[in-house]
């Protein structure tokens, strides 16, 4: 038999409200993991810290969408599957993701306008003129004027990884990766690539662990290692400043391996492990290897894994 317990699951409140998990129907969203990301938005702050890294240019007296709200709105849609801005067109409905975003007014119904009643979040096109607006605001502009500051964001994503850590660790490996962000439609900067047989972006990532240090996004008409030397010449400095006697290690596949990458890793005393692309050359001084790992392979049916090393 399935043990039930009647225990009532405890949330933060918002404001003076009380904030239950029930299931006597009413207004009704599949997005519950909502409150689940607000606990964790409550205990550790990263989205108000996101939101101090944008400078706002608009009235005042004008603004319905905070921008704290409006950082929260897009970043925990994206962490519950809406990737899409026009998503947040139906979103905006949504009271559960209104009241993890801290809308005082979940329903919607104190909205100004009549036509926004019952609508507590933002549209798409507003998301979309926070995400668009340029560094430097012009004084005529009418609608983007959310600025972001993009040093302040990479440096918040490195102050993230360091807080998580009690004390230094010994040895970190920083994997570099670019893979493909597919494309639908006719998106600005809009490539084909033949590797992924795809029309996409090419974003480049830097990770220790689960942790994520940069993420830029590219399009797909570079080479998959393009601005990671000065990615690195940000990130390993500040990780060293912190952590001086943390050893640094990078790692990454084939799409690395270039001569750039290595010579800059030799001057700075970092360490690497890069795949090779498959050649006839490799072919050949990894031959008796391979042979050994196939005849252990048939021995015992089990994967198995044979290093060699050549000059």
């Amino acid at each position: 038999m399935t043990e039930c317990s009647g225990a009532q699951l405890e949330f933060h409140s918002l404001g003076k409200r009380a904030v239950q998990a029930r299931f006597d129907g009413g207004h009704i969203s599949s997005d519950g993991g909502a409150l689940l990301l607000r606990e964790v938005e409550k205990r550790t702050g990263i989205l108000a810290r996101i939101a101090e890294q944008f400078t706002d240019h608009r009235a005042p007296e004008l603004i319905e969408h905070s921008v704290e709200t409006l950082v929260a709105q897009r970043v925990l849609g994206l962490a519950l599957g809406y990737e899409d801005l026009n998503d947040h067109d139906r979103l905006r409905f949504d009271a559960l993701l209104a009241l993890a975003c801290g809308k005082r007014d979940p329903r919607g119904q104190d909205r100004r306008q009549e036509r926004d009643k019952g609508k507590a979040l933002a549209s798409s096109s507003t998301l979309n003129r926070l995400e668009l607006t340029l560094a430097q605001v012009a004084e005529d502009e009418r609608y983007k004027k959310i600025a972001a500051d993009t040093e302040g964001l990479d440096a918040l994503l490195l102050e993230l990884f360091f807080e998580a850590y009690d004390t230094p660790p010994e040895a970190i490996w920083i994997d570099l990766d670019a893979t493909d962000d597919p494309l639908h439609g006719e998106q600005e900067g809009r490539f084909f690539h033949g590797y992924y047989d795809a029309y996409c972006y090419l974003p480049l990532y830097l990770f220790v662990d689960e942790h994520p240090l940069c993420a830029r996004l590219r399009t797909a008409d570079h080479d998959a290692s393009d601005g990671s030397i000065d990615e690195l010449a940000r990130i390993v400095p500040a990780i060293r400043a912190r952590w001086p006697q943390t050893q640094i290690r990078i790692r990454g596949d084939s799409g690395f391996c270039r001569e750039e990458i290595m010579a800059w890793c030799e001057a700075q005393g970092v360490g690497y492990v890069l795949g090779l692309a498959k050649n006839k050359r490799l072919d050949a001084l990894s031959a008796t290897a391979r042979r050994q790992a196939q005849s252990e392979y048939l021995r015992t049916e089990e994967t198995t894994r044979v290093f060699d090393e050549f000059q």
